[in-house]
């Protein structure tokens, strides 16, 4: 990537789990429903003036369980809840597909990543991808990103696992983003997490 391109301070969410409550392929704007300390967290991220993206997997599409309109009116109304707590997203990169596909974007494939890099001007490498589930951490680990576990929504069961694949694992999005504020500024975080497996 051209090294004109390259910044630091973005970054990448998961969806579900991370940002609003997990809910079993969430099909309805209304469910829609912060995480717990999310809105807290990201506002502290865009204080910092770190740049927010989703890359979300959503098979429910492929599955047919939901329509892609129905999926843009989701997005409306996170964009919604997120709004009214003083956040914006730069940007929600989404897979419609089903594993069977094969596809190069769904999670822990990089190509939605490789693609938001590509269009935000960004080296994967300098950001940080945040998720709750192994394949968040996979894609940020093949990309070379700074990955960090939330234990909201499937990440405690993640961690508990043993083998976690994340650089940090922090309780939430309140945690992360004082993480992220720390590397940021080159302070101490810590030790991190083991990076061992799949997580």
């Amino acid at each position: 990537m051209d090294a004109a391109r390259v910044r630091r301070g973005v970054v990448v969410l998961d969806r579900d789990g991370t940002l609003n409550v997990e809910r079993h392929y969430l099909s309805d704007p209304a469910q829609v429903e912060l995480v717990d300390g999310a809105a807290d967290g990201l506002r502290h991220l865009r204080e910092l003036g770190v740049e927010l993206l989703v890359i979300t997997n959503q098979s429910g599409v492929g599955r047919g369980y939901f329509t892609e309109r129905t999926l843009d009116a989701i997005h409306r109304r996170l964009g919604e809840c997120l709004s009214e707590a003083g956040v914006h997203l730069s940007a929600i990169y989404v897979c419609p597909h089903v594993p069977a596909d094969g596809c190069r974007c769904r999670k822990p494939g990089t190509a939605l990543l490789e693609r938001a890099a590509w269009e935000r001007g960004f080296d994967p490498r300098d950001a940080f991808v945040i998720g709750d589930k192994a394949s968040d951490l996979e894609m940020g680990r093949r990309t070379g990103s700074t990955t960090l576990l939330v234990r909201t929504g499937y990440g405690t069961e993640v961690a508990a696992g043993g083998n976690v694949s994340a650089d940090f694992v922090v309780d939430d999005l309140r945690e992360a983003a004082r993480v992220i504020e720390r590397l940021l500024l080159r302070e101490p975080v810590g030790a991190r997490a083991r990076s061992e497996g799949d997580g």
